[in-house]
């Protein structure tokens, strides 16, 4: 009978708490007030989603532990398991190449001068408008990154460098599959600038502003405020080139790495992204892009010349599903990065999308099986178009001017 009364009483309590849960809850989205309640509630573990599924696109099956041509685009699956690539097996040797790192600091921006959202907070939908969050604790804020630049060992210093920019560095990963990639002559000796955020993450942080923001911003920050900088303290010449110069990140730097190109092809000819958030996560909003980078696969790309823009996405089958509050049905990271890659086929695209099983978001396993393949891909043309040939060893078989990346010129 005492048992019995405590599981009534504790059943009490819990309805109880449900109750003040929705009641804060509603009030909160009444008087636009952010709620911590997003903070504390655990996020569900996305569901494994069937890559078969009705709707999404048509991809090859691979076996186990195989991954897809670096010379071949279009849609694959690969998984369940994923083995070390051969040249992240020895991760543990020391990196041939070179690797700078310095600060900067919110008060050396002018594009950034730095937002950040008071702790334990979110937002709450808009009333008139579930595709909208609002958010009213975020407010200005100083802050610093950290940016690390491999310079490789094949570099020749005064020349001209291909490089590749990276978010939410530093990257240890990136300069390790391109020192044995650059080692094994199957890239050119690419510099690599891996750049930290500006703290938070999403709605109302810095992070989220620099990264999910629909405009050319972040790749202009980059141009004036950081390669100036990543010139003068690692001693490269850094080309100017777009077809030279790449773009990659995860989840929301992956959508970054992505809206770099896009706005501004005239800078970049190449992405790479994990896990991209290609889904309703800008703010402030946009009237031009109301959904964010939702967008890219609703409109932009189907309704937009095609640019010169190679691409190479992935995704895991238990990616992020509705991780916040809001539910527009623009929260699922599988589905828009399955729609993404449908619309890059259709507009005629280079492009490689690969659909990973057994697998989270930015998932660290499939990182390691597949980066050198992806960054192979992405590099694909770029000794055709500059006229490199790929595998041969001598810089210096051509004279001091026509020297670039560790090639030598047909």
């Amino acid at each position: 009978m005492q048992k019995t009364r405590i599981h009534r009483v504790i059943a009490a309590a819990v309805r109880v708490g449900l109750v003040l849960i929705v009641v804060v809850t509603t009030l909160n989205a009444a008087f636009g007030q952010s709620s911590p309640l997003p903070k504390t509630l655990p996020r569900p573990t996305p569901p494994a989603r069937d890559p078969h599924t009705p709707g999404y696109v048509d991809a090859k099956e691979l076996p186990d532990g195989a991954l897809p041509p670096a010379n071949a685009g279009g849609n694959f699956i690969i998984g369940p398991t994923h083995p070390v690539a051969p040249e992240l097996s020895t991760q543990a040797k020391p990196l041939q190449g070179t690797v700078i790192e310095f600060t900067m600091s919110s008060s050396q921006s002018r594009i950034y001068p730095g937002i950040a959202r008071e702790k334990d907070t979110f937002g709450t939908p808009d009333p008139a408008d579930p595709a909208k969050l609002v958010v009213t604790t975020s407010h200005a804020a100083p802050y610093s990154r950290n940016i690390a630049v491999y310079v490789p060992k094949q570099y020749v210093p005064g020349t001209v460098a291909p490089f590749i920019v990276g978010a939410d560095g530093p990257d240890r990963l990136l300069f390790s599959a391109l020192d044995g990639l650059i080692a094994e002559h199957k890239a050119p000796a690419i510099v690599a600038i891996s750049i930290g955020n500006g703290g938070g993450d999403a709605q109302g942080s810095e992070r989220g502003l620099e990264y999910d923001t629909m405009s050319g911003a972040y790749a202009e920050f980059v141009e004036k405020e950081v390669l100036p900088r990543v010139e003068a303290e690692a001693h490269v010449k850094l080309t100017k080139d777009a077809d030279g110069r790449a773009t990659m990140g995860n989840s929301s730097g992956g959508a970054c790495a992505l809206i770099m190109a896009w706005y501004h092809p005239e800078l970049y000819h190449r992405v790479l992204a994990y896990s991209a958030t290609l889904v309703n996560q800008q703010w402030p909003p946009n009237r031009e892009t109301p959904h964010g980078a939702w967008e890219f696969h609703e409109h932009l790309i189907s309704e937009s010349p095609s640019k010169p823009i190679r691409i190479w996405i992935e995704v895991g089958d238990r990616d992020l599903l509705n991780p916040n509050v809001m539910r527009d049905n623009m929260h699922d990271w599988v589905v828009a990065n399955e729609n993404m890659a449908r619309v890059l086929a259709a507009k005629g695209y280079h492009y490689q999308f690969v659909f990973a099983r057994n697998a989270a978001h930015v998932d660290r396993a499939v990182r390691e099986q597949t980066l050198p393949q992806a960054l192979e891909y992405l590099w694909q043309g770029y000794e055709k178009q500059f006229g490199w040939e790929k595998g041969v060893r001598c810089s210096a078989c051509a004279p001091r001017s026509d020297r670039e990346s560790g090639y030598a010129r047909r």
